[in-house]
């Protein structure tokens, strides 16, 4: 897949201005049909298409944008999803001061904050990229192009693959943003703006969406590395499920527990025995990894993506050689709050904490201060047996957006909630077997008694901060803005509530000033 990214860069079919322009058009009249002439660019596109969530256009690391109104480095669909979910919340502060991002942190983001800008378009263009695909792989063009049946294979899995991906994207619009602006291939080009969907239509549309295309995805650990497959469409359920409360105001922990179930019992997918390989170089080779974004130092160069979650977080006298790049950014660290979660009555360290803390305080007095707050070891350039990546500004290291571990504690929280078709034994086992790990297996083992919904809260924190996930979890909660208190949220040093119709981010006010027909969300 990592080759697939690379070799995809080519295909420049693909232009997109303001997102209320939301379908993609040829940038020439005559590029797709002379594209296509060639039947490996259907392989091409698709691969383009799980590019777009690693870097941010055709050139790399930077040059020839996919989207021309932003700084490209800010651009990256992994960089800025990763900052709202965890910017936002009590796992993470950046020290720098660039327009917009202290707002982050400080729950003072609006409309025109460009940060949120970013993520609001990428989810846009990665869904009108999903449905570019879909457009030019109807039975219709196929036959008039004449394309050769073992290429009309392959297009099957590929379309239910676009599909995959525009679901995973709408998800995250509908998780961020709640209302927002809906369509699909069905829309042609020149037509009206899009018109805006209810959260409940959107989640109506991914869960049949993933149960139409389940059968005709690969079986799990079928597919290429870095191509999804029914376990990624069983995770993107569970999450669906999970969270139904917000989303659409019913429990559907039932259906969690069934979709988690489903990748469980695969067998193929088992711990990592170290859980700090998750997160380095070779961890393409862990198979606790379901799905993942894959990032290569050479083929695909971002100032986003992994670039960003390995530099920005070291800084001051850690050395940069030892992570396998060429210099820090002095920029992320962690809050007392998370590194407060990883207790030690006993002296048996959880391998969890990674955190570094020579010359840097616990407790944040300046967030500009580099040295103020605990600095996070977790993503690295170097392998498992310390070799550093093919390149010292670009990691190859790949991001883990689903992985076994998330099923776990997914599936203990659904039957916590109440759930059926699961146990609370099961759900204890998949909890301790997380704990043992982190434990070196020589403590950490939890009753079931002190099995509650808090303390899965603090589990997913400890077992899964900085993947994207906190923000979600807390909103889930209801401890992200009116329960919620941690340092320097609210821009107060020792934290502070904040108003809940920031659960939701608003809709950019350029798109609200585009588009007739999309409301503000409440608050903004």
């Amino acid at each position: 897949m990592k080759t697939l990214l690379k070799s995809s860069l080519i295909v420049s079919l693909l232009a997109i201005g303001a997102c209320t322009d939301l379908d993609i058009e040829p940038t020439d009249r005559v590029t797709a049909e002379v594209l296509f002439k060639d039947e490996s660019a259907y392989r091409a596109f698709i691969a383009r298409v799980y590019a777009g969530l690693a870097v941010t256009g055709q050139s790399g690391p930077a040059g020839n944008a996919d989207i021309s109104s932003l700084d490209e480095g800010f651009s990256n669909y992994l960089r800025q999803y990763w900052q709202l979910q965890e910017l936002t919340t009590d796992e993470a502060v950046i020290g720098w001061g660039d327009e917009g991002l202290p707002d982050l942190h400080n729950h003072t983001w609006t409309p025109a904050n460009q940060f949120v800008r970013a993520m609001y378009y990428r989810i846009f263009f990665q869904v009108s990229m999903a449905n570019e695909f879909l457009r030019e792989t109807t039975d219709d063009k196929l036959n008039a192009r004449g394309v050769s049946d073992a290429t009309r294979q392959s297009i099957r899995a590929y379309r239910a693959e676009a599909r995959f991906l525009r679901a995973l994207s709408y998800w995250h619009g509908m998780d961020l943003v709640g209302n927002i602006p809906f369509y699909t291939e069905e829309s042609g080009f020149g037509s009206a703006p899009p018109p805006q969907a209810t959260r409940r239509e959107i989640f109506n549309f991914i869960d049949n969406e993933l149960k139409a295309i389940e059968n005709e995805m690969a079986a799990p650990g079928q597919n290429d590395y870095g191509r999804a497959d029914r376990a990624a469409v069983w995770m993107l359920q569970a999450k669906l499920y999970l969270n139904a409360r917000v989303y659409i105001g019913e429990e559907r922990n039932t259906e969690c527990i069934a979709a988690c179930k489903k990748v469980i019992d695969t067998g193929i997918y088992s711990l990592e025995d170290n859980w700090r390989n998750l997160f380095k170089t070779d961890n393409h080779l862990s198979r606790e990894i379901i799905f993942a974004i894959p990032f290569d130092g050479l083929s695909t160069q971002t100032w986003g993506g992994m670039t960003y979650l390995v530099h920005a977080p070291v800084g001051g006298s850690m050395n940069a050689a030892d992570y396998g790049i060429n210099g820090g950014w002095f920029g992320l660290r962690t809050t007392s709050a998370l590194v407060d979660l990883f207790p030690d009555p006993t002296g048996i360290v959880d391998e969890r904490a990674n955190f570094y803390t020579n010359g840097q305080s616990k407790e944040i007095n300046s967030i500009s201060n580099f040295s103020d707050g605990y600095a996070v070891q977790k993503f690295t350039n170097v392998s498992s047996d310390g070799t550093p990546g093919l390149d010292l500004d670009h990691p190859d290291t790949d991001y883990p957006m689903f992985r076994l571990a998330d099923a776990y504690l997914m599936y203990a929280e659904a039957v916590l909630r109440g759930g059926t078709g699961g146990d609370l034994g099961t759900a204890l086992n998949y909890v301790n077997a997380l704990r043992e790990r982190a434990y070196n297996n020589t403590s950490g083992n939890l009753s079931a008694a002190n099995l509650t919904l808090d303390f899965i809260l603090n589990e997913r924190a400890r077992e899964l901060y900085w993947e994207g996930h906190r923000r979600t979890d807390l909103v889930r909660f209801n401890q992200f803005t009116e329960n919620g208190v941690w340092p320097w949220k609210g821009g107060v040093k020792e934290g502070r509530t904040t108003e809940a119709f920031r659960d939701l981010f608003p809709i950019p006010t350029s798109e609200i000033l585009a588009n007739r027909n999309l409301q503000q969300n409440t608050g903004y």
